[in-house]
């Protein structure tokens, strides 16, 4: 493994790749301590301590939200605009057509998710400024004042300066420079996460049940986002032209964790959105109005109530699961490509037939994805309830998730490189 990695920095073009990447992550790096002006760090401090939600959007911002930085939102409102783009993909024709045209059609689309990207981090960075404001980490300031103006101005062009480092690590660099940038946050996170946990009199036997629960947690991790159903696929003979192809039998892989992190990313937004609404209505003078906030402030913030929210947590990625996996995977659209290419399956009919098979396979293997990603969302939670001193760990299994699929892609990007020079893999 040493050997190898030296061999791929000995490699002009690969090693001027890693330095790359190493400068954009330090950049990021130092603007994440670039904070916003006139910031209350005591009460920054206690609203993350106290709010496991925020804890959660701040390991997708990269760790500029805990900081009040100016990259506070960091590439939320990137990745919510290519969600958006990928859902009206589905419902969309002229996009979905926009797709198929190569090239062109990918640097269209992405074009539409950088412009969309600018409304929606002016929303969400209103938002956030709204939430600051409220728990008093900021002065509170009318909307239309110069005040909010530019601190909205200030978030949004930290998003955008973050996308652009982001495409500058895709486009010079190794590895996807968006996935990288959250990678390079919940890493620079570790070593205050685990701080309490390694202090105390008591640390030793905190300590070694956490590391074994962490090995353990990697090793499924890897094994499920690896995971997939292999589907073989047998193409009959065809002439083309004057060349003849022979039949052959290759595979239609299909991933158990299709989906990713974006249901854990769905669910966070949908149990946030109502306890932040609510927290503005619980001292309104209607009473059932006040009633209503007061519950849902009370059981929807992820501290009070954990059985409760943890339930809903659970619920809502299982089902964002299934409804992400139907949009990245379309059976009857499979079914057709296979059978316009003369492609079949093995004791299954072509055509509709095909479609139901394809349907009945994705919906098994989506529900032990579902399972598994709802278990990484609630980890942080079960484990607080068994290992003293962890109930602020916000350091949980969906970071580990997002850091296991970015080194897995890395090493596997690197491993191509390294095969075209003949040297010998980081993968066996």
């Amino acid at each position: 493994m040493i050997e190898t990695a030296l061999d791929a920095f000995r490699a002009p073009d690969i090693r001027r790749k890693l330095l790359f990447t190493l400068g954009i992550l330090l950049i990021f790096r130092a603007l994440t301590n670039v904070p916003v002006p006139n910031v209350n760090t005591a009460a920054l401090t206690d609203l993350f301590t106290n709010n496991p939600l925020l804890g959660i959007l701040n390991i997708f911002s990269g760790g500029g939200l805990a900081a009040a930085s100016i990259i506070g939102l960091g590439v939320n409102p990137y990745i919510n605009a290519s969600i958006i783009m990928q859902l009206m993909r589905g419902v969309i024709p002229a996009l979905e057509e926009l797709s198929r045209e190569g090239e062109y059609g990918r640097n269209r689309l992405n074009q539409y998710t950088r412009m969309l990207t600018v409304p929606l981090a002016f929303a969400q960075g209103y938002g956030i400024s709204v939430l600051l404001s409220a728990n008093g980490v900021i002065p509170a300031n009318p909307l239309f004042s110069i005040e909010t103006l530019s601190l909205l101005l200030s978030f949004t062009a930290g998003t955008i300066l973050l996308m652009w480092l982001g495409e500058l690590i895709s486009e010079k660099g190794l590895g996807n420079g968006i996935s990288f940038i959250i990678f390079a946050g919940i890493v620079g996170s570790i070593p205050q996460q685990i701080g309490p946990i390694v202090s105390g009199p008591d640390a030793l036997a905190r300590l070694i049940p956490f590391i074994i629960v962490a090995i353990l947690i990697v090793a499924a991790v890897v094994f499920i986002n690896e995971g997939q159903r292999r589907i073989p696929v047998q193409y009959a003979s065809r002439q083309r032209g004057r060349r003849m192809t022979q039949a052959q039998t290759q595979y239609l892989p299909l991933k158990v964790t299709m989906a990713g992190v974006i249901p854990i990313i769905f669910a966070v937004s949908i149990l946030l959105f109502p306890a932040q609404i609510a927290t503005y209505f619980t001292t309104s003078e209607i009473g059932w109005v006040r009633d209503v906030a007061v519950f849902i402030s009370e059981n929807l913030n992820g501290q009070d109530n954990i059985p409760l929210y943890g339930a809903l947590y659970f619920a809502l990625v299982v089902f964002f699961t299934y409804f992400y996996t139907a949009f990245q995977f379309r059976p009857d659209q499979t079914a057709d490509y296979l059978r316009k290419n003369g492609g079949f399956i093995p004791g299954i009919r072509p055509g509709k037939p095909t479609e139901e098979f394809l349907s009945r396979v994705t919906n098994r293997i989506t529900l032990g994805g579902a399972l598994f990603l709802g278990f990484i969302a609630v980890l942080p939670y079960i484990v607080s309830a068994f290992i003293p001193g962890t109930s602020n760990l916000q350091l949980g299994g969906t970071s580990i998730l997002i850091m296991v699929s970015v080194v897995v892609e890395t090493m596997k990007q690197l491993e191509a490189q390294m095969m075209m020079r003949h040297y010998e893999g980081f993968i066996r």
